[in-house]
């Protein structure tokens, strides 16, 4: 089943907690009301019957106790839902109010006993003994009770509007909930419009975080750093399609000059093997390009295949420093070594990064320096390798750039030496040192540019 809408969710839980609430208020309400009223006739049967026994008190011979029926009717005028009856010991009626018969059963019950119907009318009564201000006397019984069908006709208007109230109140909060919670996900909508509104071309919108509540903070700062991203990936991309297109244009043109200018006229056998051998070169070139972009494109989707084993770094190093010793003479460059240790890598892996770290060095190396390679440990017990060579300080905001593909420093697109790689060499570096679980960072300082790779020893 598909999800119910957010707003629907907080619109059904807001209105089922009012609705408890109202519901609860609503009988705890009528509950007070009523526990008010019973204490009100509570309180009206007690101060009669302190009245009659005040009466009865005051009667000290027969003739003053025949006299109490008056002083009680006349104390009783404009007591119409008011009941009273004085029995004797002897079971004889002292006084009853006119025109009501009392059940022979009320003579014994507590203050504030509740009759539900009698002769078709509800009371409450109470009863006690009073004795008279007559010595040797047996008290007299009271009882006192009073009609509570007005009451009752109250409660029940009482409870049909509270209810009606209630109900009222219920559907004006499910409207109000449903109002809040629209008003609460305003901001949620707004991201979703900036959202669809986003394209490659519109990737520099953002969301304000203090335009969203502070729940919805954290998503939007989320947002706002995603679209940072993808921003960013889009620009490395169209500038790595940019340098790509512009890398490849170079050995394809060259190889389309060489080839018009061997059919502009007839040569001899000689001159078409230069020109084979000249575009060998490029293709040569192009296929190294094409090499390097297929191994990057495994690096980045982990499909590269590695056969680890503990490599001594020193060897390689020393084997690499053989082969490039020859192209180091040329150039009047020195190779230098230092230091030893030990990681788990695929040994021809690892071999192709430290080769592209040293001929990137040998490239920007002036005629009269000297490349260094440090062997050792860092602090955290990693084996660390480091390539060290002299030449012109790099702007930091370039530092982190340099093992992006097709990456230049300067506006020239290739500088003394840059003909001869592909522009890869770095970034195929990282990627190696990477897929090993490993770091590898570039700086630069008293005029000497540093690359530093980390990877586990073994």
């Amino acid at each position: 089943m598909r999800p119910r809408s957010i707003l629907l969710r907080l619109t059904l839980y807001f209105s089922i907690t009012s609705t408890a609430v109202l519901l609860f208020g609503g009988f705890f309400v009528g509950r007070l009301v009523e526990a008010h009223l019973a204490e009100q006739d509570r309180m009206a049967l007690e101060g009669k019957l302190e009245l009659v026994r005040s009466v009865l008190a005051g009667a000290r011979t027969e003739d003053e106790l025949a006299a109490v029926p008056g002083a009680l009717a006349a104390a009783l005028v404009g007591h119409h839902d008011l009941f009273v009856s004085v029995v004797g010991p002897d079971g004889r009626r002292l006084y009853t109010s006119p025109g009501f018969e009392f059940a022979p059963g009320w003579a014994t019950m507590a203050a504030g006993t509740l009759v539900r119907e009698h002769d078709g009318r509800h009371f409450r009564v109470a009863s006690a003994l009073a004795p008279t201000g007559m010595p040797g006397t047996t008290p007299e019984t009271v009882v006192v009770a009073v009609d509570i069908d007005f009451h009752r006709q109250f409660m029940t208007g009482f409870r049909n509007s509270l209810w009606l109230a209630i109900a009222v109140g219920i559907a004006l909060s499910a409207l109000l909930g449903w109002f809040s919670a629209r008003r609460g996900l305003l901001p949620a909508r707004k991201a979703i419009d900036l959202m669809q509104r986003i394209s490659a071309d519109r990737l520099g919108e953002r969301l304000p975080p203090d335009s969203v509540p502070q729940e919805l903070a954290p998503l939007a700062h989320a947002f706002n750093e995603m679209l940072t991203r993808l921003e960013d990936s889009f620009r490395r991309l169209s500038d790595f399609s940019s340098d790509l297109a512009h890398e490849l244009r170079t050995p394809i043109s060259n190889l389309m000059t060489q080839t018009q200018v061997a059919l502009a006229r007839a040569r001899t056998a000689d001159e078409y093997r230069e020109i084979l051998y000249s575009s060998l070169e490029e293709y040569e070139r192009l296929s190294q390009m094409t090499s390097d972009m297929l191994f990057l494109a495994k690096a980045d989707n982990g499909l590269v295949a590695r056969r680890t084993e503990r490599v001594d770094l020193a060897v390689e190093v020393e084997r690499l420093f053989a082969f490039y010793e020859a192209l180091a003479e040329e150039r009047g460059v020195r190779l230098v070594a230092a230091g030893e240790g030990w990681a788990r890598v695929d040994r021809d892996m690892l071999r192709r990064a430290i080769s592209n770290l040293l001929s990137n060095a040998l490239r920007h190396t002036p005629r009269g320096g000297a490349i260094r390679v440090t062997i050792g440990t860092d602090s955290t017990g990693q084996a660390e390798l480091v390539v060290e060579n002299p030449g012109a300080p790099i702007a930091a905001e370039h530092l982190s750039r340099l093992f992006d593909r097709f990456y230049r420093v300067d506006a020239a697109r290739r500088g003394e030496g840059e003909g001869e790689g592909t522009g890869l060499g770095l970034a195929i570096a990282k990627s190696i040192v990477q897929a090993h679980g490993g770091s590898i960072h570039a700086a630069n300082g008293d005029g000497v540019f540093r690359l530093s790779v980390t990877i586990p020893a073994t």
